[in-house]
C-alpha cells in the first residue's frame, strides 16, 4: 500500500465512523462478553483481521492479542498489549505456523478486491491456526442487503454464507457453524438502539431471522 492509498483509507474510516465511534465501542462492549467470548478461551492467542479501531480486540479476553489492518491510524486506537500489524492480509503474516487459536474478522472480507485475495488470506489463516483452531467471520450477506450492499465506497467482494463456507472448505477448513442471518447490516447512518436491546438481541436467534443481514460463520482447522 502506497502513501496515497493509506491516506484514502484514513479518510474513509474517519468520514464513516468518527460520528458513531463511541456508540460502536459501547455496542462491542456488549457483543463480546455476551456472545463472542464463548469462542475465545482466556488462554488463547487471537488475531483480529481488519481490526479497524479495535472495537473487538480491545474488549476480548485472551492471553495474546494481535490486530491487523491497512489503516495506520488503527494502531492509535488499540489497547496496550495488542500487537499491531499494518499490512496486506493476503501477504505472509508475521506469525509462526500454528501460533493462533482464533482468527476473528468482522465486516472485512467485503473490502478485499477479489476472490484471489480472499483465497490467499484464508490460506494464511489456515497456516497460522493451530489444529482445532477457529476462524470466526461475520459480514454483510448479499442475499439480504441487495442494493444497499453497494452504499459503501470500498465494498468490492459480495459474499453469502454459502460462498464463504465453500471457499473455506476448499482450503481445508471444516464448518462448525453457519448462520445466514446474524446482526443487522450496519451501525452507520442508522438508529442507535439502547444497549439493553443489543443484549436481548444476541440471546434470541429468532430475532436474527427478522433483523439479521450479516452472516456468521465459524470454521475449524482439523
Amino acid at each position: 500500500m502506497n502513501e496515497s492509498d493509506s491516506k484514502e483509507l484514513m479518510r474513509i474510516y474517519s468520514q464513516r465512523f468518527d460520528a458513531v465511534q463511541e456508540y460502536r465501542r459501547r455496542v462491542w462492549e456488549v457483543l463480546v462478553p455476551h456472545f463472542f467470548q464463548q469462542f475465545v478461551p482466556s488462554s488463547a492467542a487471537i488475531l483480529d483481521l481488519g481490526c479497524g479501531y479495535g472495537e473487538f480486540i480491545n474488549v476480548v479476553q485472551a492471553r495474546t492479542r494481535f490486530g491487523m489492518d491497512m489503516n495506520p491510524n488503527s494502531k492509535t486506537h488499540l489497547s496496550t498489549g495488542v500487537q499491531f500489524f499494518q499490512q496486506d492480509c493476503s501477504k505472509r503474516w508475521p506469525l509462526r505456523d500454528g501460533e493462533l487459536d482464533v482468527v476473528f474478522t468482522s465486516n472485512f472480507f467485503e473490502h478485499l478486491p477479489d476472490k484471489e485475495t480472499l483465497s490467499r488470506t484464508l490460506e494464511e489463516a489456515f497456516r497460522c491456526l493451530k489444529p482445532q483452531g477457529k476462524l470466526i467471520a461475520l459480514g454483510p450477506n448479499i442475499k439480504f442487503t441487495h442494493g444497499r450492499y453497494w452504499d459503501f465506497w470500498d465494498h468490492y467482494l459480495p459474499l453469502t454464507e454459502l460462498s464463504l463456507t465453500e471457499g473455506l472448505r476448499t482450503r481445508g477448513f471444516t464448518i462448525e457453524s453457519c448462520r445466514s442471518r446474524f446482526l443487522p447490516y450496519t451501525m452507520v447512518g442508522g438508529r442507535q438502539f439502547p444497549l439493553w436491546m443489543v443484549k436481548i438481541y444476541v440471546r434470541f436467534p429468532l430475532l436474527w431471522r427478522i433483523a439479521g443481514q450479516q452472516f456468521l460463520v465459524v470454521a475449524r482447522k482439523p
